[in-house]
């Protein structure tokens, strides 16, 4: 499955659960060229309870993560799909906590994420040429934003991979979000993604991240569209509360199934 071109092997777990899968497998099955190819390989099967699916998630590396936005919304497409859930909401269990989200038209999906924390400076953290700004935030897994010029001058492996590993970031590191204006006053945004150690075609919490940080800039209000390296938009939405947070926060875009088969 895709996700505005952040690509996923979604397998059934009703069939084969993480268990049945070594790191080495996940890597073989992510590897583009001799695999399937993928950012990740995400399991969904039965939630807790009747309408209620679960969702695990790993890196192409073979490493697990408790949150990824676009697997959220390919898994919301699939667990429909499976009858594990109801087009119009379900409760999709992760291992960052149960949020709820519906498929709202072929191919597309709405995720509804719990409340974000105010987006912070780090300290000790140095800017580069051409950025402008920097804030961390947590949607599932953190996410350093980055306001630059322009998204397309970044070299994204060389200063992605520096910030993913600086020691202000330390011990985990995080996701690194490139964001610019683009000429016609839209977002766009590029992703160097830990767990892949690599840039990905879209970042679903990193655009969420990143919408809350537009605004904690006042440089937009809600809702925000945010083109991916891929060339599709997601849309974010979220209101800013009394005490700094964001509450009721959205994230809509693809979720949409390429291609189903068995893996040998």
């Amino acid at each position: 499955m895709t996700g505005s071109g952040n690509d996923f092997v979604m397998v059934d777990a009703r069939v084969s659960t993480p268990a049945d899968w070594t790191p080495d497998d996940m890597q073989a099955v992510c590897a583009r060229g001799t695999g399937i190819g993928a950012d990740g390989v995400v399991f969904v099967g039965p939630g807790s309870h009747p309408g209620a699916a679960r969702m695990i998630y790993y890196n192409a590396d073979g490493s697990h993560a408790a949150m990824c936005g676009n697997a959220a919304l390919c898994s919301t497409t699939l667990a429909t799909h499976l009858g594990l859930g109801t087009p119009a909401g379900m409760d999709l269990e992760t291992d960052a906590g149960t949020y709820q989200s519906r498929a709202v038209a072929a191919g597309r999906a709405e995720l509804h994420l719990a409340p974000v924390a105010r987006p912070a400076a780090v300290p000790g953290l140095g800017l580069g040429a051409g950025e402008r700004q920097a804030v961390l935030t947590k949607v599932g897994v953190p996410h350093l934003i980055v306001l630059v010029d322009d998204v397309d001058q970044v070299e994204l492996m060389e200063r992605g991979a520096a910030l993913r590993f600086d020691p202000a970031l330390a011990p985990d590191g995080a996701n690194i979000n490139f964001i610019a204006k683009d000429e016609s006053g839209g977002w766009r945004m590029r992703t160097y993604e830990r767990g892949i150690e690599g840039e990905t075609l879209a970042c679903g919490t990193g655009a969420v991240g990143a919408g809350c940080a537009i605004q904690e800039w006042g440089l937009g209000a809600s809702p925000v569209n945010i083109e991916s390296r891929s060339g599709r938009v997601l849309g974010v939405r979220a209101s800013k509360a009394q005490d700094g947070h964001y509450d009721d926060v959205w994230l809509v875009g693809e979720g949409r199934m390429v291609f189903r088969g068995v893996i040998t």
